[in-house]
């Protein structure tokens, strides 16, 4: 075919289109997935708005503080890799635990993981840069208790052995960690 017949048919599909379109109702099934579809964009639409908000709260603390002092604990740490091998452990153990699991449950886990991959790796002196939300931010609205927050923290110290992270390394980290517990308690 040639490439004026070609537009031509092209042309003629375009004008007749709308005309077809017109004539057939859509179906039940197919109104249902126009309706899915609707639901799907609004709720990409809140989630692009949500990452366009602001992601610090000007009045919380640095939720990722760099200590370069602390560099030779992220090495005891297994650097990077080995924060993301500990944080897959970790999440498991979230999930597994009927206390913390239902906080995790329906989260994006892996965006979870990622980003207490950076937050921890800048905290020790890494080279990482954290992009998640402030601790105040992210833990809004959650209904998280003291005895929430310390749960988690066993979740973690159980993660941590289990990865063979010296006790001395794991007690700097949580150093850094505990002050945050008066932005993530909300209840």
């Amino acid at each position: 075919m040639n490439l004026t017949k070609t537009l031509a048919l092209a042309i003629a599909l375009a004008v007749a289109a709308p005309g077809f379109a017109q004539d057939a109702a859509p179906t039940a099934e197919e109104q249902a997935l126009l309706a899915e579809e609707a639901r799907l964009e609004a709720e990409e639409a809140a989630l692009d708005a949500a990452e366009a908000a602001p992601r610090l709260d000007p009045s919380a603390p640095n939720p990722a503080p760099a200590h370069p002092e602390l560099r030779p604990v992220l090495d005891d740490f297994g650097g990077e890799a080995g924060l993301a091998r500990l944080m897959d452990t970790f999440m498991a153990g979230l999930l597994a635990d009927e206390r913390m699991g239902p906080f995790f449950a329906n989260a994006d886990q892996e965006r979870v993981k990622r980003q207490l991959v950076e937050q921890f790796c800048v905290i020790l002196g890494g080279d990482c840069e954290y992009t998640g939300r402030d601790m105040k931010t992210s833990h809004a609205g959650l209904g998280i208790d003291r005895a929430d927050f310390n749960r988690l923290v066993e979740v973690l110290q159980v993660a941590m052995d289990a990865h063979d992270v010296p006790f001395r390394a794991q007690n700097k980290l949580l150093a850094r960690l505990a002050p945050m517990h008066r932005e993530v308690v909300t209840e």
